[in-house]
């Protein structure tokens, strides 16, 4: 019998083979396929943004719907687009992007985000989750991890890549004894010495407000509220010597 007429007489259900072993047209016809993951990459570097949207682009379950390489852009593209996943870098240029999470995802409360980024200190990971992330994995990963760690975060986990974890695990149980992070103590020794913000922005390459951040940490955590205070705290933990000051 010809495959025409099995599609024209068949009325069956999506189990039936008709007899003849081959699956119903009629009901293959009217399946729709599940929609893909809506996507925006952000990333200041061009071809590392362009590589990430590729190979997602690759995925059948996944598309993308925007790129940006800065902060004003990620707003525009996650305001006009309501993603589903945002792929996000820390570090865009001079700007700390974790600053306009929280005020992106108010325009997009659906949206999930995964940070991709080359900072792998625990303490990132914490201001990332507590800027609203909900996943977090360094640009060093295999290709496997990142589209494992877009899905996770899709379907409503969350995700931080193992080696990651297991610092962040250590971290906590150092923490009651040292509550710091290394780059944390580096900062406040060097406020303690008399620095500026800004000297020690150009000192470390990062951007004043990510100095104005982790000061704000680095205080809340010591239960610290002035200069003061700090340099009191530097001295009696040997983090500077007196003939420093």
């Amino acid at each position: 019998m010809p495959m025409a007429a099995l599609r024209g007489t068949c009325s069956c259900s999506d189990t039936c083979r008709s007899g003849y072993g081959i699956p119903c047209m009629a009901e293959e016809s009217s399946h729709t396929p599940e929609k893909p993951i809506r996507i925006v990459v952000v990333d200041d570097h061009g071809v590392l943004r362009a590589g990430i949207s590729r190979l997602i682009s690759e995925r059948d379950d996944m598309h993308i719907v925007g790129q940006a390489a800065d902060i004003s852009g990620a707003q525009e593209k996650v305001e006009v687009t309501r993603p589903d996943v945002l792929v996000l870098d820390i570090s865009l240029g001079s700007e700390n992007s974790l600053d306009a999470l929280p005020a992106m995802l108010v325009k997009s409360s659906s949206t999930r985000v995964l940070i991709l980024s080359m900072h792998d200190d625990p303490a990132w990971v914490q201001e990332a989750f507590a800027a609203g992330a909900h996943g977090y994995l360094l640009k060093d990963a295999a290709e496997t991890d990142l589209i494992d760690a877009i899905r996770l975060i899709h379907g409503g986990e969350t995700y931080v890549q193992p080696a990651l974890g297991a610092r962040l695990a250590r971290a906590a149980m150092e923490a009651e004894a040292d509550p710091l992070s290394d780059r944390e103590r580096e900062i406040a020794r060097l406020l303690a010495l008399g620095h500026t913000n800004q000297e020690i922005a150009n000192q470390l390459y990062l951007s004043v407000r990510t100095v104005e951040t982790h000061r704000a940490h680095i205080m809340t955590k010591l239960r610290l509220d002035s200069r003061a205070e700090l340099v009191q705290w530097a001295l009696d933990s040997g983090l500077i010597g007196s003939a420093s000051r």
